[in-house]
């Protein structure tokens, strides 16, 4: 594929005329995708595609095309009809006072590659782990390609290998548990560890619910309600736009506010799933320190971004939202979580997520699936949905007790026009209070 991507990209690039500059990126995955529900298998399959952008620029104006390219040599073709048709609507555009793009090539060839057996041996071991038990959710995995080039000599290949199941059990009365495993080689051990895990705690959310009053509470955040609370963060929170027309949920921090010292995120653009390269041909540093021990960090600034404020870019998607996030280990073993609770909430997973006061970083939100109440470090009782509605320099700052020793890494399960690139390894956190509204 990168041998075929790279001739086309020769092609055109002996097709342009004077004055004319050509980025092309690749998007691509060759996926297999098993759908479950009551442990059996309900529908699967295979999906392999190469999406092709191309953008043309010419003295200050860019105008873009998007391809779907097939198996056959009849893609030079479609895509020289459509850079003909960019070089008509260059015509009637006005100058983009924005466009920026890496005027000096750098080249970067990157694969990581994992171990997945093939789909039918994962779904005989996650029917057979399963063992008929309501196992709902959606295998995925495959390999996932990203490629750029552009008429300046530049070219950037990613290729990774990954999986990710994301999946629940559910048992009487609408009660339900959250799971996942993903990663880069599938462990049906660890799948069946993960499984016997969340059946227990489907067990215990069988029991009768206590109910909690208003109030702050001691409280616990698994891994994946952390991914729900820094997935809100991440709107605009790290943004060099949004930080520079004074619109971040963490502007207090620019003026003295802070976190915790063991606060320390990261986007490791190393060690994650996403390509070491944007759209615009610049190459991401390895990493960027986004809050250092509690403090504001860089920020993850676009090309665009970088022009219109006189900014430097750090290779930033125009998002300008992590995509391979990292939140420092604390020292709390996760066997010892319970324990270091002692009395309060233990809350696997949160949702519905917004900002009730984004200026002051406020969250509100739910807790969702498996909320249990603990007493003297032993899960005694469910608790139902409750309502949370809590500062973030209070949850992550001055009521953050400790951090787990150990993370889980947790991959976007999204599939809308491909399989996600984004990731996140968040280890749990031990909050002194959490603030619940209802």
């Amino acid at each position: 594929m990168k041998a075929r991507f790279y001739a086309l990209a020769g092609r055109l690039e002996g097709a342009l005329r004077t004055g004319e500059t050509l980025l092309l990126g690749l998007d691509a995955e060759r996926s297999d995708f098993v759908r479950f529900n009551r442990g059996r298998v309900r529908q699967a399959g295979s999906v392999e595609q190469r999406t092709l952008e191309l953008r043309l620029l010419r003295a200050g104006r860019q105008a873009s095309a998007t391809l779907e390219l097939g198996e056959s040599s009849g893609d030079v073709e479609l895509a020289q009809d459509a850079l003909a048709q960019l070089r008509d609507a260059l015509e009637g555009l006005p100058d983009d006072p924005w466009l920026l793009i890496n005027e000096t090539p750098r080249s970067t060839d990157s694969a990581r590659r994992g171990t997945l057996p093939a789909a039918e041996a994962v779904v005989e071991q996650v029917v057979r782990a399963a063992g008929g038990r309501d196992l709902v959710g959606i295998y995925a995995g495959g390999t996932i390609v990203r490629g750029f080039a552009n008429s300046l000599g530049q070219r950037n290949w990613h290729e990774v290998d990954s999986f990710n199941f994301d999946w629940s059990l559910h048992g009487a009365a609408g009660r339900a548990v959250k799971g996942g495993n993903a990663g880069f080689a599938w462990n049906p051990a660890a799948f069946a560890e993960t499984l016997e895990a969340a059946a227990d705690e489907l067990a215990r959310s069988a029991a009768p619910e206590r109910s909690i009053a208003p109030g702050e509470v001691r409280a616990y955040l698994a891994p994946r309600a952390m991914e729900e609370l820094l997935g809100l963060l991440a709107w605009d929170g790290f943004s060099g736009h949004a930080r520079a027309t004074k619109q971040s949920p963490l502007l207090r921090m620019e003026h003295g506010a802070s976190l915790a010292a063991a606060i320390t995120l990261t986007e490791t653009a190393a060690d994650g799933i996403a390509p070491p390269f944007q759209a615009d041909g610049f190459v991401k540093p390895p990493a960027v320190t986004l809050i250092e021990r509690g403090g504001l960090g860089e920020a993850l600034v676009s090309p665009r971004t970088a022009k219109e404020y006189g900014l430097e870019t750090n290779g930033a998607e125009a998002g300008e939202a992590p995509e391979c996030l990292e939140l420092a280990a604390g020292t709390l073993p996760t066997d010892d979580v319970l324990a270091a609770l002692d009395t309060g909430l233990y809350v696997s997973n949160l949702w519905y997520l917004n900002y009730s006061d984004r200026a002051a970083a406020r969250i509100t939100g739910m807790t969702r699936f498996a909320t249990f109440w603990v007493e003297g470090g032993r899960i005694v009782a469910p608790v139902g949905a409750m309502r949370f509605d809590d500062s973030l320099y209070r949850m992550l700052g001055e009521n953050l007790e400790a951090l787990t020793r150990e993370r889980e890494l947790l991959l976007d399960p999204s599939t809308y026009e491909g399989r996600s690139t984004s990731s996140a390894r968040l280890p749990g956190a031990l909050l002194r209070a959490l603030r619940f509204t209802l």
